[in-house]
């Protein structure tokens, strides 16, 4: 029913090296047309917008060099990057709402996207 939205990442957490394409994977269900939002959580911070899908153009840039592609086919919205750097290391939300652009009504489990910097 249209009450049955929700967003799931299939990975705990994700180790990449410093240079490397980093995804962060979100699939969501919705029966409805979502507004789908990623949140970041650096050390010590509060949660940060990274950017959000509200309607229009499928791909969607954000802050600090991300982005991600709405597809509806696959239900998923993926968040992107390239470079991945030590200073993307984050908590990263993968969030829905149904109401509201911007408030998480929906909001998937915590996941640590660790990177491995590649010092040697």
């Amino acid at each position: 029913g249209a009450g049955a939205q929700s967003v799931t990442q299939p990975d705990d957490h994700i180790t990449v090296s410093e240079g490397a394409r980093l995804e962060l994977k979100c699939n969501y269900s919705s029966s409805l047309s979502p507004y789908l939002l990623w949140y970041v959580q650096y050390p010590d911070q509060g949660l940060q917008l990274l950017l959000k899908y509200v309607s229009g153009d499928n791909l969607v840039s954000g802050t600090k060099g991300f982005e991600t592609e709405l597809r509806r086919s696959e239900k998923s919205f993926h968040l992107r990057t390239i470079p991945a750097h030590w200073k993307d290391s984050a908590k990263s939300f993968c969030a829905l709402s149904d109401t509201v652009p911007g408030l998480i009504l929906h909001k998937s489990e915590n996941l640590m996207a660790s990177l491995r910097l590649g010092m040697y």
